[in-house]
């Protein structure tokens, strides 16, 4: 339910609107030279599709697509007319084929007959969450993610904590085991010692943690808060020896961390752990590699629930504004303005006797409100959103109105879009890569004018990718491209797999990951090497499924294998584990992943439900030959006809991502074929030519910029001149590197030109 923006909003909305608009010509496909497929359409097709293909009231689906011309005529040859299926056959069919896909079917005409447009946004969740953090981050220190990993130990010789530790050290991890023994017998005495760890620790991706402490003794531990501990078992009451609790974190970003330890004389064993339970992970001891000695600034995250994002597109946009999310917003701006308020003397440094106080708080005000609004105030805004709400009020209610009102104003609620000023491409900037507002950096250059050129811009680019907001929503991204997000309740077989439990499924998970940061992030950054790279990421207990030789205690390291047996994301036992059934492989899942997700192509949903064919009715087929079985008749094999042939080539693994070479006794026909854009027929026998193909195809490149440009800038890529086909271009002529694709997306989204029909 859409509800009506106030009066101010609405102004703003409509000034933004009428700015930023054109007139729109329509295409006059009678002005056009007559096609000779035209005729033929208009006698045998246009009572059913529409004049151009907009569909009918009978027939309400527009005729729209991105099937070759010459899959389309084989369509109309076998089918069409539904009514008369014989009379638009043979080069009628070709004729008529051609003509619809160059008049309205294919994406090139959709984007002529209705050209996209730049539209006006609000902030996505993500982007209002990240915002937030940076308005109210940018009045502390910068957090520092240096290259040590663990967290900074202190050992004491007694409970209290004083300031003479008997050991100072970095664990890598808190997971210790002391028993009746000391944590080093020359300097500290077992009967009775204490442990303070303190450092920082990164959260890789946005949503709930869950934190544990397990010990028998006594134990506290903060995190994002010095004021109040997150979990506090100092005082024992039992015999507990394990407690959790949960925090909602925003990824790629880093948070200070600190705990407490204590072993009293009553006590006769001692053990300290320190675990969390990621988002989509089962528990585990926080990794070294998600922890740091050195301290960073609190972060603020705005706990308020807000409705989510619409994707009916493919990728979030802020396209909608909801009766929920116009009431989270305000909750949201209620709970920053407490927070703030209550923290002022630290953001606005400044110490509550000062003489200078409330010049000085007015300042940090101006300040918080620019931050928001991503430029500097003009006089009149200054009066109007901060000097006016201090005549004759209360100190603390003025700091949360100028808060409150410049959270709930458009131009923080808002994205720039269009041609605008330098501010505009430093938000348009920093809003691609970080999902965030522009830091000192880039709002110093947008003052001084030298965010005009895509010299300019590049540059602040190319410092910005190595943020690790940045990283997250690089992540965030690969996990859309890959489905990752919906599988999240992926169960096997107990029978067939009896030892494929959740900790091996969140093994997975962590195993992607590492492969996914270890190819993005190297120094060629390779988009082929997500296709073609023949190593995995196990630790021991992924190992004795896989076939590599380690030990069962080993941690996770990359193991290359045969490059006919392993060939990157396309061989992944987590994606073939979540693209299959219960106990068998799925042909049509893995298809249907590879059609969407690395060729681009559109899929419309089954016109009615099939279930899969129990492989105990069929006992003595192979999966494949029951596919072929369930999606022989015609109704089906429209879409299965391009489904099927590309997820046979990914038989060779069953349901779990395991190598095989036979099923029910069968050696597993692993050929499979694609009719490309162009109309030529590719075949391959196997995952690793499927891969080689894929690597090399500009359908692949191209739906794979395409989806970069969506998620990252979210906007429609072909609202922007002369694209998705020139950052195509570049991308290949840059060796498919992604970073550099990245900066070339941030740079064209920050340019002043898009398209505004």
């Amino acid at each position: 339910m859409q509800t009506p923006l106030s009066m101010r909003w609405r102004d703003a909305f409509l000034a933004a609107v009428l700015i930023g608009a054109t007139t729109v010509s329509s295409l006059a496909l009678a002005q056009d030279p007559p096609h000779e497929g035209e005729a033929i359409y208009r006698q045998h097709c246009a009572h059913c599709h529409g004049a151009t293909g907009e569909g009918t009231e009978d027939n309400p689906k527009p005729l729209i697509g991105d099937r070759p011309v010459a899959d389309l005529a084989k369509v109309i040859h076998d089918t069409m007319p539904e009514d008369d299926p014989e009379a638009v056959v043979d080069e009628d069919a070709k004729k008529v084929a051609a003509y619809i896909h160059e008049a309205f079917y294919s994406p090139l005409a959709q984007a002529r007959v209705r050209p996209p447009r730049v539209e006006l946004s609000r902030l996505t969740v993500r982007q209002y969450q990240n915002t937030l953090a940076d308005v109210i981050g940018a009045f502390s220190s910068t957090a520092v993610w240096g290259e040590e990993r663990g967290l900074r130990g202190r050992y004491y010789n007694e409970r209290r904590m004083g300031r003479n530790s008997q050991i100072e050290r970095v664990d890598p991890r808190v997971s210790f085991q002391f028993g009746e023994a000391s944590p080093d017998p020359d300097k500290v005495k077992p009967e009775e010692f204490s442990i303070r760890w303190e450092g920082s620790v990164l959260a890789p991706d946005t949503g709930e943690y869950e934190l544990i402490v397990k010990t028998e003794n006594s134990a506290r531990l903060w995190l994002n808060d010095d004021a109040r501990p997150l979990i506090d078992a100092w005082v024992k009451s039992g015999d507990d020896t394990e407690y959790r609790a949960s925090v909602f974190l925003l990824g790629g970003r880093i948070y200070p961390l600190r705990l407490e330890f204590s072993k009293s004389k009553q006590q006769k064993t001692s053990s300290i752990g320190l675990e969390w339970k990621p988002p989509h992970r089962v528990g585990e001891v926080i990794p070294p590699r998600y922890l740091s000695p050195q301290r960073a600034p609190e972060v603020f995250v705005v706990q308020t629930a807000f409705p989510p994002d619409d994707r009916s597109v493919g990728y979030e946009r802020g396209s909608a504004v909801s009766k929920e999310w116009d009431q989270a917003t305000t909750y949201a701006a209620v709970e920053a303005a407490g927070y703030v308020a209550a923290r002022v003397n630290n953001l606005a440094g400044v110490r509550q006797d000062s003489e200078d106080r409330l010049p000085r708080i007015k300042d940090f005000c101006r300040k918080f409100v620019e931050r928001a609004f991503r430029r500097p105030l003009s006089d009149e805004q200054r009066q109007s959103y901060v000097e006016r709400h201090f005549e004759g009020a209360d100190e603390e209610l003025a700091i949360k109105k100028v808060v409150l009102l410049a959270l709930k104003s458009p131009r923080f609620l808002y994205r720039e879009i269009g041609a605008g000023d330098a501010y505009d491409a430093a938000s348009r900037l920093s809003f691609t890569l970080w999902d965030s507002i522009p830091d000192q950096k880039l709002l110093e250059a947008a003052a001084a004018g030298q965010l005009s050129t895509p010299e300019q811009l590049r540059a602040h680019a190319e410092r910005m990718i190595l943020d690790l907001r940045t990283r997250s929503k690089t992540r965030e991204f690969l996990h859309q491209w890959l489905k990752v997000e919906h599988m999240d309740n992926v169960a096997k077989d107990r029978e067939l797999f009896p030892e494929f439990d959740e900790h091996v499924v969140s093994d997975l998970r962590t195993s992607l990951d590492l492969f996914l940061d270890d190819i993005i992030w190297s120094e060629t950054s390779d988009f082929r090497k997500l296709l073609l790279t023949e190593s995995l990421f196990l630790n021991g207990r992924l190992a004795k499924y896989y076939g590599a030789d380690l030990p069962p205690d080993a941690e996770f390291q990359k193991v290359s294998f045969d490059p006919q047996q392993r060939a990157g994301v396309l061989s992944h036992p987590f994606l073939l584990t979540g693209f299959a059934y219960h106990s068998t492989s799925s042909p049509i899942h893995r298809g249907v992943f590879v059609s969407r997700s690395l060729l681009g192509r559109t899929l419309r949903p089954p016109p009615v439900a099939v279930a899969p064919l129990s492989p105990d009715l069929h006992a003595g087929l192979t999966t494949r030959e029951r596919v072929i079985l369930q999606t022989s008749p015609n109704l089906c094999n429209s879409c299965h006809a391009m489904i099927n042939p590309l997820g046979f080539p990914m038989e060779q693994y069953d349901a779990i991502g395991r190598y095989r070479n036979e099923e029910y006794g069968k050696p597993v026909d692993t050929t499979g074929s694609y009719l490309t854009l162009s109309g030529t027929m590719v075949e391959f026998d196997g995952v690793r030519q499927l891969a080689d193909f894929l690597a090399g195809s500009e359908e692949a490149h191209q739906a794979f910029v395409a989806q970069v440009f969506h998620h990252f800038v979210k906007q429609p890529v072909r609202a922007f001149p002369g694209h998705p086909e020139t950052l195509r271009q570049a991308f290949a002529a840059n060796n498919f590197h992604v970073q550099k694709l990245l900066i070339d997306v941030a740079v064209t989204a920050a340019s002043p030109t898009p398209s505004t029909p």
